[in-house]
């Protein structure tokens, strides 16, 4: 219980930390809100009338501290362009973000774990050495180098998959892939280490000594006690998908939380931007959370050193 608890309290300050952060930095972008919602020829009294109206002709520390007070009371605030709650935009954007995130770790952990496992269980074979190129491969392509080839090759030469969109699954199968190959490429490699540390364990040579079958030592101890460095991985790169999903979903014109985050920052919406990177931190700091739970239940090691 005290696990717990310490980790939710860190939760907690982790995510006030990052409403003040966001709050300062963006009062320090340079540009006139107000200025750009009513056009250049805006009278000055229309200007200062909307100004008071948002609250925005207040002392920053007066608007960080009602500030506060909403985002802890679950208001985001109003969009300055559409004059919309922030919370009901990111809602709408939510799903083809979360869609594609999915789509992703999917694509990724049917890559990553079959190829991760017996490049471990083959060591110095071909199959190593196959993995090993195509696990560089995918980490030196970037997503808006890999999107148009796919785009290229599936959707205009070939005709299987649309070019863009996000009206049905098929929209999502080539921007999942776009998405997954990058973080595949990164879990080849982290759950080939983590295999071959645990192989070295000296509980693995004692199993051997007294004859257990190499398939149940692998499936019962080996693969699962190294789960643990991989479910921290997959925890903070479903959090890192939900930011990455930008360059894809602009890419594949997904309207997404990715393309609400760049349609916000050029017409300078403080509160949507806002809004998007509270609640892309809120679920990157949750996966974290749901991680240490996950810990507890396939290491029984940590869970005694807890309760010891």
């Amino acid at each position: 219980m005290r696990f717990f608890l310490k980790r939710a309290l860190i939760s907690v300050f982790t995510l006030f930390c990052v409403i003040t952060i966001v709050f300062f930095i963006i009062h320090l972008i340079p540009g006139d809100p107000v200025q750009l919602m009513l056009g250049e020829g805006a009278q000055q009294a229309d200007i200062l009338k909307l100004r008071k109206e948002l609250g925005l002709d207040k002392p920053v520390g007066v608007q960080y501290k009602n500030f506060l007070k909403d985002i802890f009371s679950g208001n985001l605030g109003n969009s300055l362009i559409k004059r919309e709650s922030v919370k009901s935009i990111i809602m709408e954007r939510v799903p083809s973000t979360v869609y594609l995130a999915i789509g992703g770790m999917i694509v990724a952990i049917l890559i990553a774990f079959p190829l991760g496992i017996f490049s471990s269980k083959k060591s110095n074979s071909p199959l190593e050495k196959l993995t090993t190129g195509l696990s560089v491969l995918g980490i030196a392509i970037p997503n808006f180098v890999l999107g148009p080839i796919l785009i290229i090759l599936f959707s205009i030469y070939l005709g299987i998959f649309p070019v863009s969109g996000d009206s049905s699954l098929m929209h999502f199968i080539l921007p999942s892939f776009t998405l997954g190959t990058g973080l595949a490429a990164i879990l080849i490699r982290i759950i080939k280490a983590s295999l071959e540390e645990e192989k070295r364990k000296s509980y693995v040579e004692n199993f051997k000594l007294i004859g257990l079958p190499d398939e149940k030592l692998w499936k019962f101890h080996i693969i699962k006690n190294a789960m643990v460095p991989i479910i921290t991985v997959l925890a903070l790169q479903f959090g890192a998908l939900l930011t990455g999903t930008i360059i894809t979903e602009t890419v594949f014109s997904i309207q997404g939380m990715g393309t609400l985050l760049i349609e916000s920052i050029k017409a300078r919406d403080y509160p949507v931007v806002q809004g998007l990177i509270i609640f892309i931190s809120s679920v990157y700091i949750i996966a974290n959370f749901l991680a240490d739970i996950v810990y507890l239940i396939l290491d029984p090691r940590i869970r005694k050193g807890v309760i010891g």
